[in-house]
C-alpha cells in the first residue's frame, strides 16, 4: 500500500467539498432548463447529475494522486454515486439519486451496528490511525456515530419524499454534512478521555 503523502489542507478540502458544492451551484443555475437529447427530455437535475459523476471521480483521482490513498468510505460513496447516478440518468428519474444518500448513511449505520453487536467499534478500522483510542473509546464512538448515521438516513428519506427537489439539494449539500461534522466535534471530550498516549495500551487504560 502506498504511503499517504502530505497535501495542502485547503486543496484537500477543495477536492473533497468542491464536487457537491458545484453540484448545488449547477442545479441552482439549471434547475428550470430542459434539454432534449435523442428525442428524450431531461430536466436540469438529471443533466447536473450526469456531470457530477465524472467530476467526483476526477476529484478522487487527483486526491489519490496527491495523497497516495483513498479511504474505504470514499470508495464506497463513489461506487454508490456511479450506480445511482447512472440509474438516475438512464431511467430519467431523480428519485434514484435522492435515495442514494439514504442508502449510503443507512449502510454505515447498519455496518457499525453489526460491529457493536459483536462488541467491536468498527470505526477504528477507518479512523484508528488518526485517533489512537482505547477499545472502549472506539466502542462508544461507534455507537454514537452509528446513531448519527441512522438519523441522517431517516432524515434524508423524509426530506426527499416530502419536500421539493430544490429543498432536498440544499439539505443534502449543507445540512447533512453540517450535522455529521457537529456529531463528530461533539465527541471531543470522549476522544480526549479515551486517547492513548505513546506507548500506552488498552490494558493499561482499562486497568
Amino acid at each position: 500500500m502506498r504511503q499517504e503523502q502530505t497535501v495542502n489542507p485547503w486543496l484537500r478540502q477543495a477536492l473533497e467539498l468542491g464536487p457537491p458544492i458545484l453540484f448545488f451551484l449547477a442545479y441552482m443555475r439549471f434547475q428550470d432548463v430542459t434539454w432534449t437529447i435523442g428525442g428524450r427530455d431531461y430536466d436540469g437535475f438529471i443533466l447536473v447529475t450526469a456531470g457530477f459523476v465524472p467530476l467526483l471521480l476526477a476529484s478522487m483521482g487527483v486526491l489519490w494522486k496527491l495523497t497516495g490513498r483513498i479511504s474505504r468510505i470514499q470508495v464506497f460513496t463513489a461506487v454508490m454515486v456511479i450506480v445511482f447516478g447512472g440509474l438516475t440518468v438512464w431511467m430519467n428519474d431523480e428519485r434514484f439519486f435522492k435515495m442514494k444518500t439514504t442508502l449510503v448513511y443507512g449502510f454505515f449505520a447498519v455496518t457499525l451496528g453489526i460491529g457493536l453487536l459483536r462488541g467491536q467499534g468498527w470505526l477504528k478500522v477507518l479512523m484508528g490511525e488518526m485517533l489512537p483510542m482505547s477499545d472502549r473509546g472506539w466502542l462508544i464512538l461507534s455507537r454514537r456515530i452509528a446513531a448519527a448515521f441512522a438519523v441522517m438516513a431517516v432524515a434524508n428519506e423524509a426530506v426527499w419524499r416530502t419536500q421539493s427537489t430544490e429543498f432536498w439539494v440544499t439539505f443534502e449539500t449543507f445540512a447533512l454534512p453540517a450535522f455529521l461534522f457537529v456529531a463528530f466535534m461533539s465527541q471531543a471530550k470522549l476522544i480526549e478521555r479515551e486517547s492513548l498516549s505513546d506507548g500506552a495500551d488498552d490494558a493499561g487504560r482499562q486497568g
